[in-house]
């Protein structure tokens, strides 16, 4: 797991491939809580991760930091 994807998930940072439709982030409401649960979506499909599960989604399907189609860039 790479501790740079958790840090930048933590400050807001989305991952993703636009062209699969997937995309990858930490909603605002959960920086500082002690079990952060990051967002997955595949398409219209939502799943919620935890933060090292999000961060081997991140190796494994080599998403690169992005813009949401729906969310923009996020920054807090």
């Amino acid at each position: 797991m790479s501790r740079i994807h958790k840090e930048h998930l933590q400050a807001g940072y989305i991952f993703g491939d636009p062209h699969n439709e997937e995309y990858l982030y930490l909603p605002a409401g959960e920086v500082g809580s002690s079990d952060p649960r990051c967002i997955f979506e595949q398409g219209s499909i939502k799943e919620d991760l935890t933060l090292d599960e999000a961060c081997r989604i991140i190796d494994r399907y080599t998403l690169k930091p992005c813009k949401h189609p729906s969310l923009g860039k996020r920054s807090f």
